[in-house]
């Protein structure tokens, strides 16, 4: 099969698998397909999926993402090469602007919500949605079977507390793992606890990279989007907080990036270095 067939087949076979959408008529525009089958993956719940299916659906998303353009580390450049910057570890520090997905890295860190399971919302705009849209159905199931497990444990209500790392196989993302963090969420001003707890989330994610051997981790802007934590105020807390992680175990990494996507968080980055 190429791209075209593997979309019309999976458009398809998705909506056979949803039922309630079964009978969804598509036009025939590549976007349109593209829009319906990445809705009709992120309002699936995890089940089982015929494994021709997920072969097929596999061999689309590694097609796409080698289209979109897989970016390696040595693509990136540090800190201290692209700012002449004196910052601590610097050498070990990258900012990044782009789509994350196409970081070829140990792993990516994901902005999830409590419920652990990706976002449910076509097509939205968030990290979580893109990070599981990209990776495949799979990695919803896996979140869910660790969630499972979490709840036979602490009971059926359970849900993954802020600042905590769960970590997950990219499956068809080019980076190895997903380390899924739950960021604090800003109602009304930004406190002491949220502040603590987004550091815990920083340190949650790089104590995960060593526990599993990860040596290169790009971390997206937790909080920022969403959950309203102040773009400018979040930059800072992460840079600190990874330098001072760095100076206790800076031999345990290769690289930590920090990804961006709006031109307001490159510049407050930055200025960091």
């Amino acid at each position: 099969m190429d791209q075209k067939q593997r979309l019309d087949y999976l458009v398809e076979k998705f909506k056979e698998d949803s039922g309630e959408y079964r009978n969804l008529k598509v036009s025939d525009s590549e976007t349109e397909k593209r829009r319906i089958l990445r809705s009709l993956m992120n309002i699936r719940m995890p089940r089982h999926m015929d494994e021709q299916v997920l072969k097929v659906q596999d061999e689309f998303l590694k097609e796409d993402a080698r289209e979109k353009g897989i970016v390696t580390l040595d693509q990136i450049p540090t800190v201290k090469e692209a700012y002449n910057s004196s910052a601590p570890f610097a050498e070990k520090i990258s900012v990044w602007q782009g789509d994350i997905t196409r970081l070829q890295v140990g792993a990516i860190v994901n902005a999830a919500n409590s419920q652990m399971l990706g976002c449910f919302v076509p097509c939205h705009r968030c990290i979580d949605n893109a990070i599981h849209s990209a990776a495949g159905v799979e990695l919803r199931a896996e979140c869910n079977h660790q969630m499972n497990q979490k709840r036979i444990r602490y009971g059926r209500s359970y849900e993954e507390p802020t600042g905590q790392a769960m970590l997950t196989s990219g499956y068809n993302l080019p980076a190895e793992h997903v380390i899924h963090t739950v960021g604090p969420i800003v109602y009304y001003e930004v406190t002491d606890k949220l502040r603590q707890d987004l550091k815990n989330c920083y340190e949650s994610v790089l104590n995960c990279c060593m526990e599993n051997n990860i040596r290169s981790v790009a971390f997206c802007c937790i909080s920022t989007g969403e959950f309203h934590f102040p773009n400018k105020e979040a930059a800072e807390i992460a840079v600190s907080t990874t330098e001072v992680f760095l100076e206790k175990h800076g031999e345990a990494f290769d690289r930590v990036i920090f990804n961006v996507f709006k031109d307001m968080d490159l510049e407050y980055y930055k200025r960091q270095f």
